[in-house]
């Protein structure tokens, strides 16, 4: 009885020990040994391999080319403002010349519609003028300007007809005046080279010793009103017969 017990007490002890041997055996330090980390007094080297860090001289130059870019661009857009403000200023003077002088036209040519119905009536007086030939003006009378006397005989035709033109005349003379006060000016080509800018030619006929192309005879007297063309000369031209 005493070597059953002893077996006993043998089989329970490699239990215990069988069991306490696969604890350790399994236990994680032990399948997975942790690494060791090793420490050294010298302090560790920069690797060569890593990139340099930039230098603050770079940085600043980079800032300052951008500055002096912005700079540019800003001188730029000035410079290209001020040319469209000259240009403005320019244009604004022109409009201003223009206003005045477009102003001075209408002032000085605001008559001329009138100036050119009133023409007719210088040439009707002109042709009355003309209608009487001057040796038919010559009389023993005196003249009109002298005062008749209470005793002198009654007018003859002939001192009426020189009265008649001298009154004709004198208001062809107003007339032509008052023309010339708004800068109404006649003007007869008669000798000069037909310019078809300033005359109108009724006519045309070969006359010898005549240049051809210059003006015969002026049978309406042209207008100028300043330097614009108010009414055309009417002429005869020299043919040519060549």
């Amino acid at each position: 009885m005493n070597g059953t017990l002893a077996r006993r007490v043998f089989s329970a002890s490699t239990a215990a020990l069988s069991s306490r041997a696969i604890r350790r055996s399994t236990h994680p330090s032990r399948l997975f040994p942790c690494p060791t980390r090793s420490y050294s007094d010298q302090k560790s080297q920069p690797d060569d391999a890593t990139e340099p860090t930039p230098e603050p001289d770079t940085a600043e130059v980079s800032v300052e080319s951008q500055i002096l870019e912005n700079l540019k661009k800003k001188e730029a857009e000035v410079h290209d403002l001020t040319s469209r403000l000259r240009y403005l200023q320019a244009d604004f003077l022109n409009l201003q010349r223009n206003a005045a002088r477009e102003k001075e036209q209408q002032r000085d040519f605001a008559i001329t519609r009138f100036a050119g119905d009133l023409l007719e009536t210088v040439d009707v007086l002109a042709l009355a003028l003309k209608s009487v030939p001057t040796a038919a003006l010559h009389s023993e009378f005196p003249s009109a300007d002298t005062p008749p006397s209470p005793d002198a005989p009654p007018k003859s035709a002939q001192e009426y007809l020189t009265e008649l033109h001298q009154g004709v005349e004198m208001t062809h003379r107003l007339l032509l005046s008052t023309l010339f006060k708004y800068h109404v000016k006649s003007f007869d080509p008669t000798g000069e080279k037909f310019d078809p800018n300033r005359h109108e030619a009724l006519y045309q006929a070969p006359i010898p010793g005549k240049e051809p192309g210059t003006v015969l005879e002026c049978q309406k007297t042209g207008y100028m009103i300043k330097d614009r063309l108010l009414r055309a000369a009417q002429v005869g031209v020299v043919q040519d017969v060549s």
